[in-house]
């Protein structure tokens, strides 16, 4: 049986800690993220920004995510990981009614750009605060729930979002902010405090052994995976409706069967990973999202399939990279070193691919295979990075002589 976590006012239960977790991530990047996708035709419907201020508007979120996976780590040493998670929800939760008003684009930068910072340090400092206290064969669920808030925040901005907005640009930030107020305080009490006593780590084994070239490739795998992953974030609807000439409503259909997988993918694949291990379920998450991405056609179920299998990935490869990091490192504090430069390696992957597949998208007059064979390709290159640095690792070299250390 799973043991409380401590906290201040008494044992927190590890459902507590993980509903707060995914609170956490529902708030910082389900919402502050994903609804504004939806958001941004009428905000130019309604003349609060051209179309080339949206997208800025939409890059200062990604803007402020990398700053705040960069700063998460150095604010949770100066104060705590505690203090950190509830200031970032609070700063996340009240970007919503300020960008009821648009004062001026300088005014709404500095808000999503707010909304950005709290979100990438969420993502930092939330889940290793409580998976630290999760047994290990319970960490691919637990990471999963966690991070399913992702997904529901990119299922909402299918449906819930497109409802709101029937009321009104200013009713709609006003009731994003309500949701995330009470979801900052359904979190609030359920974090476990800096005395609760963590689990140990398990005792160093083969796949620990030599980890720092492993480590090194997780980098640059997670950050070819948000490469990988940005032709369906930003283009799928687009591709369906006007690529294939499905239609809008068409495309709107599959972003909200997108965003239901988002939701279980993490659950899913968190809970493969402990029973079979975070590496090879990584493997072939890679490997299912390369095949999937090359199948898009002009069919329904190859549609389905590959927006299904590619949402659940968006969620479900973070647990994946997380539960990796703690296969890899020992020590609660290089965990979480680690786990910062894993999500800093994401932010800047997605980022640069966000702007160069738009670049790509005008300058080749929307030629979507273009976009969808480079996500492709990115995963089997993370893929392949994997397969080699295995090889490496099982060819050591020669071995230490008598006296020296290994």
């Amino acid at each position: 049986m799973q043991p409380p976590l401590a906290s201040a006012s008494g044992p927190t239960p590890v459902w507590r800690a993980t509903l707060s977790g995914l609170c956490a991530n529902l708030v910082g990047v389900g919402l502050a993220r994903f609804a504004y996708t939806p958001i941004i035709p009428a905000l130019i419907a309604a003349q609060w920004f051209v179309p080339s201020q949206a997208a800025y508007l939409g890059a200062a979120n990604l803007a402020g995510y990398l700053a705040g996976a960069l700063l998460a780590r150095p604010l949770a040493a100066r104060v705590s990981a505690v203090t950190v998670l509830r200031a970032m929800m609070v700063l996340t939760a009240a970007s919503f009614p300020a960008c009821a008003y648009p004062l001026s684009f300088a005014w709404f930068f500095a808000w999503r750009f707010a909304a950005g910072l709290g979100g990438g340090a969420l993502m930092v400092v939330a889940a290793p605060t409580i998976l630290r206290h999760v047994r290990a064969l319970q960490r691919g669920l637990v990471g999963g729930v966690i991070f399913a808030g992702v997904g529901i925040g990119i299922a909402a901005s299918g449906t819930l979002v497109a409802l709101l907005l029937r009321q009104g640009l200013v009713a709609t930030w006003y009731s994003l902010g309500i949701l995330a107020v009470l979801l900052t305080a359904a979190a609030w009490g359920g974090w476990p405090s800096a005395s609760a006593v963590a689990i140990s780590p398990a005792p160093l084994t083969a796949a620990r052994m030599d980890s720092s070239a492993a480590l090194k490739a997780l980098y640059v795998e997670y950050g070819l995976s948000a490469v990988g992953l940005v032709p369906h974030m930003v283009f799928l609807v687009d591709f369906i409706a006007r690529g294939r000439g499905l239609g809008i409503e068409s495309g709107a259909r599959y972003w909200v069967l997108f965003g239901i997988s988002a939701i279980a993918g993490p659950v899913l694949l968190g809970s493969v990973a402990d029973r079979v291990g975070f590496r090879p379920t990584l493997r072939l998450t890679f490997a299912l999202d390369a095949v999937l991405i090359i199948v898009l056609v002009n069919h329904p179920f190859a549609l389905a399939l590959s927006a299904m299998v590619v949402g659940a990935s968006v969620s479900g490869v973070v647990p994946l990279a997380l539960g990796r990091v703690h296969e890899l490192v020992r020590g609660d504090a290089q965990q979480r070193g680690a786990w910062s430069v894993c999500t800093i390696a994401f932010a800047v992957g997605q980022a640069a691919a966000a702007y160069g597949f738009s670049y790509l998208f005008a300058r080749t007059d929307g030629a979507y295979p273009i976009l969808f064979g480079i996500g492709a390709g990115a995963f089997v290159l993370a893929l392949a990075l994997d397969f080699a640095i295995a090889c490496v690792g099982r060819n050591p070299g020669p071995s230490p002589r008598m006296g020296e250390l290994p």
